[in-house]
């Protein structure tokens, strides 16, 4: 009777795993298959970096999409992956219990808050901030980056923490007995040798950030054009694919699927390096 469960409640793990890898599969077969004979028809060279988007004309340009994409995750990383780094360092190593205590459910709750909640916040506050003090519509990749950088802290901080805690004590505890001081064993020993997971909390970030949507479309300007600078409004893959497929039908909307097939492959391009380098020590 005892191996009768264990061998049902095997078949039921199993079963719910399968369930999971089997969604993900529908869900890719879907969006390939809808999106494709779109990209076959425009060209594979023409879609990605054409420069024009008009589906009234026929025109499917994604690479002012793709240049806003890189342009707001690329400054969210800048802002946001430094920062969350520093602050798992102070939580692991600097950090006193009490406050410790605080700031962990803090973290959480940051984690927990609806994006669209960050977008309107960064348009009551962010965005006229960038008009007043800094120039330019306001609207804009700077004003983006700022909000994404907020929402990938969790994900940064979280898996950054872990990976220090994870050290061996013998790592801290042989270096200090060598002379050297607390900044040095957190610079020279503790941070290397956790490199492995805080790379991976930073690429995890960055595939957070470029896959956010409702926060992005509030506060970026939603323009179609190659953005000259980070002042100026920019539109992203997502931002694209959520603004226009309410309403798309026909050619139209089997090139949003295709944009979402040139996302979910850059998705899968930064998990499949998180899961690399995490597993690689």
């Amino acid at each position: 009777m005892k191996k009768f469960k264990e061998k049902l409640s095997g078949h039921i793990f199993f079963a719910l795993a399968l369930s999971s890898i089997s969604a993900l599969a529908l869900i890719t077969i879907f969006i390939i298959v809808k999106g494709l004979p779109i990209i076959f028809k425009v060209g594979v060279i023409n879609f990605i970096f054409g420069t024009k988007w008009a589906p009234s004309q026929g025109d499917y340009g994604i690479f002012p999409m793709i240049i806003g994409s890189v342009s707001v995750t690329l400054g969210a990383a800048i802002i946001g992956i430094p920062i969350g780094i520093f602050c798992s360092i102070f939580l692991a190593e600097l950090a006193p219990a009490t406050f410790r205590n605080i700031f962990r459910p803090a973290i959480q709750l940051l984690a927990g808050i609806p994006s669209v909640v960050y977008g309107f916040w960064g348009l009551l506050f962010v965005v006229p901030f960038i008009r007043t003090h800094i120039g330019g519509p306001g609207l804009s990749i700077l004003a983006g980056s700022i909000i994404l950088a907020i929402m990938i802290l969790p994900t940064v901080i979280t898996i950054s923490e872990s990976s220090l805690l994870a050290l061996p004590r013998q790592y801290k505890e042989g270096a200090l007995s060598l002379g050297m001081t607390h900044w040095q064993v957190i610079y020279s020993v503790l941070v290397p040798a956790a490199k492995s997971g805080i790379v991976a909390s930073a690429i995890l970030g960055i595939g957070r950030a470029i896959g956010e949507t409702m926060a992005v479309i509030m506060v970026v300007g939603n323009a179609v054009a190659i953005p000259q600078s980070i002042l100026d409004p920019a539109r992203t893959l997502t931002t694209n694919i959520g603004i226009e497929m309410g309403y798309a039908s026909g050619e139209h909307q089997q090139a949003l699927f295709a944009t979402g097939i040139v996302l979910f492959i850059i998705i899968m391009i930064l998990n499949a390096s998180a899961q690399y380098i995490t597993r690689r020590k």
